[in-house]
């Protein structure tokens, strides 16, 4: 069996500056709606070498409405939280495992285009309204995660087939700017997953 090399770090930080002739590439993730664990539901995220970057794992006796984003290794980096009591879908994103303050707000949007918004819930930089607008359809796996200036950032697309052979919706590709925060985008996708899976 081949071994996994974890390397996240590259993934988890929003501007990262990537090396040599990549600098302007966007970085492709495969995502695979499925736990690499036996009886889980979840996600596991390849970057294009086929090395493992993310995995989500629900296991049965989890807590309804919370989902924790690991690292290859299974360190915990975001976990997302449904917000109890409000009048639409509101979910929460918070560093690590920490449940005291949380890092973004998602909030579902009842628009023809918009499918989420997403604020930062602390002053995370200089520009006073920083957010995210998410627009397109996540159950064809088509959506765009805009930022404040309306620049795409990150992408959910189908997968290509191979040999005239489709994936299905469980398989396809989250394409990141070069700015992107890949742990941040990941993160929405998890919860356009509870939103509208």
């Amino acid at each position: 069996m081949a071994k996994v090399h974890p390397n996240t770090e590259e993934y988890c930080i929003a501007g990262v500056e990537v090396a040599g002739d990549r600098k302007d590439m966007s970085r492709v993730l495969t995502v695979w709606r499925k736990s690499l664990l036996f009886s889980c539901s979840g996600f596991t995220v390849f970057d294009d070498e086929g090395n493992l970057v993310f995995r989500v794992d629900n296991y049965g006796s989890g807590r309804a409405g919370e989902v924790v984003l690991m690292d290859a290794a299974g360190k915990p980096l975001l976990t997302v939280r449904r917000k109890k009591l409000s009048l639409g879908e509101d979910w929460k994103i918070y560093n690590g495992e920490d449940a005291a303050d949380p890092v973004y707000s998602v909030k579902k949007q009842y628009a023809k285009t918009a499918l989420a918004h997403v604020t930062a819930c602390r002053q995370r930089c200089s520009s006073a309204a920083f957010g995210y607008e998410v627009e397109g359809s996540y159950a064809r796996r088509s959506c765009t995660v805009f930022d404040g200036r309306r620049r795409p950032v990150a992408e959910v697309r189908r997968k290509e087939t191979v040999g005239g052979v489709g994936f299905g919706d469980d398989v396809y590709r989250l394409v990141l700017r070069p700015a992107a925060d890949a742990c941040l985008a990941m993160a929405v996708v998890v919860v356009l997953d509870q939103m509208f899976g």
